[in-house]
Parts: structure tokens; C-alpha cells; sequence
């Protein structure tokens, strides 16, 4: 370090390196309010642990939603409503996006999972099949959690599960099936809804019963799940790897994951914390799914959700373990490692994962579908789990949990009778520390650095690990 950049302060130091507003609503406010104060810390002094939710829930009066005592929710769309031009909201909301729009507000980009008929179907008018009831839809919500626009991005697809958004604002939505034609990637824009890139099928990503996708942001490289028994986990290299509009259109390598040593292919072999060197190999996109089988890769029970954060993509296995109760895995691209980090061993604990969301404070959160009732729950870097929010409209899943850009609301479906919530109150802080944390392992204890009650402090107080502080402390920066 030159010796004028003594002194500096670490981000000097950085920069040198309806029924929404009646039927669910208490007083006028159009909201649920659970009470409590609006103030969330971490209950250790160590950013990267100790956070172990936010309390017991709250018994919701209404009978829909129970959350942690000072979160408040409202409905902002419900399946029947009228959208902005007068047309019917879809049903059976599943995954979402959030985008930032513009003066202030949040786009939210959302599938629809129907098939080719539905008493609420996606009403395209530049639709890919049209005899297909599926697709997706925009909306446009400020921060007083007010739709103020809601319109259709793109239709004639079937079952529009997960998905995945890209690093240039565009959300690719997935096919959940192999029927009719059907089962392959779509790129959304929500900026210029029903376009032609939203009806043209990327093929080269594959033809499979598709469930989630999330692109590593430093390569390029898609990493895609597979919801159909038995499952592979899949990557597609772009032959242009620029990340921007029209990239994706260009086509690529598609190829599933395999075993690099072990004689076994059933992902069954793994055991909590292990970790396992992986191999690629290409498969034919027009027959994934049967390349994958004929060329032994791994065979997982039935993948569901999907996120990138930090050099690390996790996905979710919904009945796979010893009491088909749901595992966790996280991939590592640098090493080509993939890890089994959670296996639940009680339907208490966590039952069925499906959607998948890295929260702004660094831990996992995970939508349920096990045939009700379902949760939203968080897990830590740690390995722990606690419960945010449990669903009392008995077997109707969880779908789509994303946090708006600023970190404050918590967006969620309902699938049925088809509600997308917006949820805020005393959320943790961002804190980029616990989300490394969260995606690569601590040091032996032998390795870690001794550190002061002042380190720690200053690494809590700046949301920091305790090795980014030591290093700082280290080269002389002011602490």
C-alpha cells in the first residue's frame, strides 16, 4: 500500500481497490401489522453468526399469514383482479424477480405455472402457442407497497415455474414440462413486454422439465435444475458471454453435472458437509435429459429452486434424504465442487424446499411445498433453521420469495387462490460479510487471526468479516 493511502477509512480503502385491501386489513392502513419496535440486530457481536431469526410467530387473525412480532403484510394482486388495462390477473403465481424500476419503485417479474386451461389464464397478445395458458406477468410497486402497473410480459407457455434473473435486468422463465412442444427457457424484458425475444424458445439451454436457473455473474456461465424424477443439474456456456440483451439468442453448450470419482451416480451417496469434486458433460439440448441418463451423471431426486450469490450457486433437492424430508446444495464454480450443506432430518425443521432466495443479510431463505400447511424458512450460514412466515391456507404452497433492490420488503406468492404479498418490518441490515460468509467456509481455527473486542466491533459496525477487518487493521487503516 502507498503510504498516502494511510489514514483511509475502509470505503476509501475499497474504492482505491381487493381482498388486498378489505378482507386482510386491520384499521385503514390497508396493511396487517403484528406490532413491535422497528429496530433488528444481530444477537452476536460476530456479524457472520449468532442471527437465529426473529422470534415466535404471530398468530394471524385473518387466518392467512403469520409472521414475527413488527412485520407487517399486505396483498397487492390477487388472481381475478383487474389489471391496469381492465384484463384479469392470472393464476397460480410461482417464481418471481425483482428489478429496480424507475423512480424508486420495484418491478417484480412473475410466472404463472398453468397448462393449457385455467379459469384465470395468462391473456397474451403476441403469445408463443396459443393454445397454451401460461407466461408471465409485471409489477410495477412502490415503495408504499401500491401497484401502480400491471401488465403481461409474455404468454404461451406452459407451466412457468421458477427461473432466474440475468445480470441485465431480464427474467428467464422455465418451462416445468416435457408435453405438447413445451419444456424450454424464455427471456423476459419487462421493459418491452411481449416482445419477440419472449416467445422465442432458447433452445440450446435445453428441452427438459425445467424448474430454476441463475447465472454466475463473473463467467456468464447459466447453472439450471431439473423438476422431473430423476433430476440433473445442468450448465449452459453462452457462445457470447457479454451478459447483455440478445446474448443468450446466440446459443451455447449445455452440459450436466457428473461425479469425477465416485463409482456411484445417486446423489444418495452424499452426506451432510461433504464435499464432492464434479465433471461436465455435453448433452444434446433436444435430448437433455437422456444424454444426461446414458452418460451416468448425477441423478438427483427432484431439483427445485435456484440462486447465485457470491461465487456460490445453491439449489435444492425437495425430497431427497434419509427421511425425504429436503436437502440443500451449494456448487462452487472456482473448484467445480459441489457440497451438501443441509440435510433436514425433521419436517419440523424444514419439509419439501422448493424456491430459493439469498436474503440481504446473508442467509438462505426457503419457500415450502409440502402439501401444506407451508413455510418460509431461513437458514444460516451456520446450518441452522428458523421459521419467518407460515402460510394458514392449508395446501397451497409458498412460491417466489424475493427481496425488493433495497433490501426492505420481502415479495411472496401464494399459488391458490393466487396472492402476491409484499411483507416489511425489521429486517437485518445488509450485510455483505454474513453473505460470504454464508457462501464460503471459515478458516481452521489454527489459521484465523486474534482479533481484539475493538476488531470485532469495528467489523459488526462496518458489516465485515473479522479477516476483511484484521486485513485492514493489518495494512495501517485507521480502525
Amino acid at each position: 500500500m502507498k503510504p498516502s493511502q494511510e489514514g483511509l477509512n475502509r470505503r476509501e480503502f475499497l474504492k482505491i481497490g381487493g381482498m388486498s385491501t378489505l378482507a386482510l386489513t386491520l384499521g385503514t392502513t390497508g396493511v396487517f401489522s403484528l406490532g413491535g419496535s422497528s429496530k433488528a440486530a444481530f444477537t452476536s457481536e460476530n456479524p457472520t453468526s449468532g442471527f437465529s431469526g426473529y422470534g415466535p410467530l404471530v398468530e394471524d387473525p385473518n387466518g392467512i399469514l403469520d409472521l414475527p412480532k413488527g412485520f407487517q403484510y399486505k396483498i397487492i394482486s390477487k388472481s381475478g383482479d383487474k389489471m391496469s388495462n381492465g384484463d384479469l390477473i392470472p393464476g397460480v403465481m410461482d417464481g418471481m424477480a425483482a428489478f429496480q424500476g424507475p423512480k424508486n419503485t420495484t418491478i417484480l417479474v412473475r410466472n404463472h405455472e398453468i397448462g393449457t386451461n385455467h379459469q384465470y389464464p395468462v391473456n397474451g397478445k403476441n403469445p408463443w402457442s396459443k393454445g397454451a395458458a401460461g407466461g408471465t406477468t409485471a409489477l410495477v410497486v412502490t415503495t408504499n407497497h401500491e401497484v401502480v402497473d400491471e401488465y403481461v410480459t409474455n404468454s404461451g407457455n406452459i407451466r412457468n415455474c421458477a427461473g432466474g434473473p440475468s445480470t441485465w435486468g431480464t427474467w428467464l422463465t422455465c418451462e416445468e414440462t416435457r408435453e405438447l412442444g413445451h419444456g424450454f427457457v424464455f427471456e423476459v424484458n419487462p421493459d418491452n413486454p411481449e416482445n419477440d425475444m419472449s416467445k422465442t424458445p432458447i433452445r440450446d439451454m435445453g428441452y427438459f422439465s425445467h424448474e430454476a436457473c441463475a447465472v454466475d455473474p463473473a463467467t456468464g456461465i447459466w447453472y439450471l435444475t431439473e423438476d422431473n424424477s430423476p433430476s440433473f443439474f445442468y450448465r449452459f456456456t453462452p457462445h457470447d458471454r457479454s451478459q447483455t440483451l440478445g446474448s443468450l439468442q446466440k446459443g451455447g453448450i449445455l452440459e450436466a453435472a457428473a461425479f469425477d470419482e465416485l463409482p456411484s451416480n445417486q446423489a444418495t451417496q452424499f452426506s451432510s458437509g461433504q464435499k464432492v469434486g464434479i465433471v461436465w458433460k455435453e448433452v444434446n439440448p433436444e435430448r437433455a435429459k437422456e444424454d444426461a441418463r446414458d452418460l451416468n451423471c448425477i441423478r438427483f431426486s427432484r431439483l427445485e429452486g435456484a440462486w447465485f450469490s457470491a461465487g456460490t450457486f445453491w439449489f435444492d433437492d425437495t425430497s431427497a434424504g434419509e427421511g425425504r424430508h429436503g436437502r440443500v446444495y451449494r456448487y462452487y464454480p472456482a473448484t467445480n465442487t459441489l457440497e451438501l450443506f443441509y440435510e433436514s432430518s425433521s419436517a419440523n425443521d424444514l419439509r419439501a424446499p422448493d424456491n430459493i432466495t439469498i436474503t440481504p443479510w446473508g442467509d438462505l431463505w426457503i419457500a415450502e411445498d409440502g402439501s401444506g400447511p407451508d413455510r418460509i424458512i431461513g437458514l444460516t450460514p451456520e446450518g441452522n433453521v428458523y421459521p419467518f412466515a407460515y402460510n394458514r391456507l392449508n395446501g397451497e404452497e409458498f412460491a417466489g420469495p424475493v427481496f425488493s433492490p433495497d433490501g426492505n420488503t420481502l415479495f411472496v406468492n401464494i399459488q391458490n387462490p393466487g396472492l402476491t404479498f409484499a411483507i416489511w418490518g425489521p429486517f437485518a441490515r445488509r450485510n455483505a460479510a454474513r453473505q460470504r460468509a454464508m457462501n464460503h467456509a471459515a478458516p481452521p481455527a489454527d489459521f484465523a487471526p486474534i482479533v481484539s473486542d475493538k476488531l470485532t466491533a469495528f467489523a459488526e459496525e462496518q458489516g465485515i468479516s473479522i479477516l476483511e477487518a484484521a486485513a485492514l487493521d493489518r495494512h495501517g487503516i485507521h480502525i
